[in-house]
Formats: C-alpha cells, structure tokens, sequence
C-alpha cells in the first residue's frame, strides 16, 4: 500500500467547535447504572503504541458533495491498515465535534492502538451546521463512506464481511444512527443498501434522544435547550430554521436512533461508554439506547466510567480530562469487543 503523499494536517484549538455553541453543565446528576459495567479508571496505564507496523493512506475523498452556494464539498477519509497476511476488519472512526466540526484527524492514538489490534481504521469527514447539514445528510455521508470502502475493499486490504462503526460524541450519535439504520436511506426511505450496514458499533458518549441530550444537567443548563439557538436544534432542523425541538417533534423523532428500532431487520451489537461527569451529553442518553436497544433482543453492552468527563474532545482544557478514555482498560474494552463481534 503507498505511503502518504499529503501530510496530515494538525490539529489545533481553532479547528475546534465554538465553546460557545456548547452547553457546559455546572452538575451532573447519576444514572441508573444497574443494567451497565462500572469501571473505575483511575490509576490505570494509559495505552502504548508500536507494538505493529502499519500503513497509512490520508485525505482519500470518498464523496463529493454540493453545497448551498453551489460548491463542491469533497469528503475524505484517512486509512490506518496492519501489516496483515489477510484482509483485515474494518473499523469506521466518526469523529465528534458538536455536530459544528468533523475533524477526521481526531484521536490519532487510540485509532492507532486499534489497528495494532489487527484492524483497518478509516477515520471520516461528514458534512455538519456550517455546511447547513442536519442529521439526515450527516448520516448519508457516513453511509457513502462505508459503500466506498466496500467498493474499494482489495485495494485498501479490507474485508467487506466484518465491519464496524465507532464514534466519539456527535460521532457516536452518527454511529449508532447510522447502525440502527442497517443501510435504510433517510433520504429515501424507499431506499436500502446493505453495503451500508455494519456488524458492531461502538458509541463512545453519544447522544440518543436529542430532545433529552440535558437531562441530566443543572437547570440553566436545560434551558440551553429548550429554544432554537443551540446544536440540537440546528442539526435536526437546520441551521436557519429558527425552529425548536418541541416546534418539530415529528424531526425529532425521526432523529432518534431510538425510534428506528422496530423497523430493523437485525441489529449491530453495541458497545455504549459514557463518563459519569460527562457535563456536555447527558449520561442517561446511552442508557436509554442500551436499555431500548435490549428490550430489542440487540446484543448490547453499556460502560460507565468513573468520574470521567467528555472523552479526549474536551483537551483543550485541561489535558487530564481524556485519560480515562485511553487507558489500556478501556482501549481494551473497545478492542476485546470489536474481536469479539467481528471475528466470529
């Protein structure tokens, strides 16, 4: 496989969403744990990389789309693949971002101690409210991309028989959207495509219900959501709607992976791990997918973890907050599952 030829760009505090298009809570109130696996990762080793050798593709353009001023919006993806006898598992990273960004160059560790593990790693771009996206053409792009990767399955070195998604935040709320779908359009609903449907997915503190996604904050907090001026809102609705959540509940429900259930043929297994100090989604928004997703008859596993925060996505401000989540633990968790759903 060659080598890359453009450079990856870094990642920096300005590419990162407004802080102030987020909701930071100022408490968090618990959830029900009884039905998930608690893990305390304080004092665990963090992750070590190097232990196999990879090749690496960047700025592959998997679609292109058109804006509203008419212009093209190319779509790219980044490839991670081991140095493997055999066509490897492919594991689709989306990455988060507030439904504002869509930096495919996120989390280049714990992508590359997954592909250590012995799996092909694409992270993607997807189109987000500054491109007047909402969730519907977020979850299109998502799709393009795993039919992309299917389609050029022998030249990237990966098996179109066990794929898997995984996403942090918005991107996990696009994972499990998109899992739940089972490669059903929702831009045609009259539309399935099973090269767009995967085995497993993995939601690293995502979101479900968007009409809950401040259940479990302070009460400004809630307030935050209640109008139209906040990313619920816009991604649902659209960036210029002016309209509410409670203005558009038939989009709201149809924007909640939730609701697809009942129309699944089958199901991917899950993985949902959330932070019990989460203060920017909701705690409870993976329990009430995991709860449904079970009531379902769906292979479905919840992780709560122990005083951690919003991932790595909130490094800006203080470094410590991601550690939890890239603990050899809960890298392991991740790893152990995939394994497990993908290479049975």
């Amino acid at each position: 496989m060659p080598e890359p030829t453009t450079p990856s760009p870094e990642f920096t505090p300005a590419d990162a969403a407004p802080r102030n298009v987020l909701a930071y809570a100022t408490s968090v109130a618990e959830s029900d744990t009884g039905t998930s696996i608690v893990v305390d990762p304080t004092g665990e080793p963090q992750i070590t990389l190097g232990k196999g050798k990879l090749s690496e593709q960047h700025d592959i353009v998997y679609a292109t789309r058109r804006g509203a001023d008419g212009n093209p919006i190319p779509l790219r993806l980044d490839l991670l693949v081991p140095d493997t006898d055999e066509p490897a598992p492919l594991v689709v990273y989306v990455p988060g971002g507030g439904f504002m960004i869509s930096r495919k160059e996120l989390a280049p560790d714990t992508k590359a101690y997954v592909a250590e593990a012995g799996f092909a790693v694409a992270s993607i771009e997807y189109r987000t409210i500054p491109q007047d996206a909402t969730f519907r053409d977020a979850v299109a792009d998502v799709q393009s991309a795993l039919r992309h990767l299917r389609a050029h399955a022998e030249e990237y070195g990966i098996d179109t028989g066990r794929v898997a998604l995984w996403g942090e935040s918005a991107g996990g709320y696009l994972a499990a959207m998109t899992g739940v779908l089972g490669g059903r359009s929702l831009l045609d609903p009259a539309a399935t495509d099973p090269d767009a449907a995967v085995q497993a997915v993995v939601d690293d503190f995502g979101a479900s219900d968007l009409t809950r996604i401040a259940a479990d904050f302070d009460a400004a907090t809630r307030a935050r959501f209640e109008g139209a001026d906040n990313i619920a809102a816009m991604f649902v609705n659209g960036r210029t709607s002016g309209a509410s959540l409670a203005d558009a509940p038939q989009a709201a429900a149809e924007a909640n992976p939730i609701g697809h259930l009942g129309s699944a043929s089958a199901l991917p297994a899950f993985l949902l791990l959330h932070g019990t100090a989460d203060p920017i989604v909701s705690p409870s928004q993976t329990l009430l997918l995991h709860e449904a997703l079970r009531a379902h008859g769906a292979d479905s596993t919840r992780v709560v973890l122990l005083g951690a925060g919003h991932g790595d996505l909130a490094v800006l401000d203080d470094e410590e907050v991601g550690r939890p989540w890239s603990t050899r633990r809960t890298m392991d968790l991740v790893t152990d599952f995939l394994r497990r759903t993908l290479h049975d």
